[in-house]
């Protein structure tokens, strides 16, 4: 907590293996829930007054609260708000097309199957095509046996 926030900035790169870091930081929320920049020039302890501990999505008991998690993440993917490449968009999109559609299966789907779903904001014909691909590799054991969260997780 001693440390400035730069340290904090570099070390979360440094675990990301990001390169260009000018295009990012680091936001928080105070007590007021307010959203803040963290200043990379300042200590951390008199920008962040309580840190408090947020559990991370793995350590999350209920399948409830994992879910609608799911949900979010999905939407922001979705919106643009959580920016991916196009490698992460063709495997998230791909997931979300086994957990809405099942199995793939050429005489049920066609050949434009996937057009109605969205699971990029400017998807292009390109990602769908990369997207069927993997599409086409997955089999699940049952329906039943998997939520469209878990396929996100």
């Amino acid at each position: 907590k001693r440390g400035k926030g730069h340290v904090l900035f570099d070390k979360v790169c440094e675990h990301l293996n990001l390169l260009e870091k000018d295009y990012f930081g680091i936001t928080y929320r105070d007590v007021e829930n307010q959203k803040n920049w963290l200043d990379p020039s300042k200590e951390l302890k008199k920008q962040i007054r309580s840190m408090s501990k947020n559990p991370h999505p793995s350590q999350l008991s209920e399948d409830i609260t994992r879910y609608y998690l799911c949900l979010q993440l999905r939407d922001d993917v979705v919106s643009g708000r959580l920016p991916c490449s196009f490698a992460t968009h063709t495997l998230l999109g791909s997931y979300t097309v086994q957990s809405e559609l099942g199995d793939y299966d050429p005489e049920e789907l066609g050949s434009d199957y996937i057009s109605e779903i969205r699971f990029a904001p400017n998807q292009t014909k390109e990602l769908e095509e990369k997207v069927m691909e993997l599409h086409k590799n997955y089999k699940l054991v049952s329906a039943s046996l998997c939520s469209p969260a878990e396929l996100w997780t």
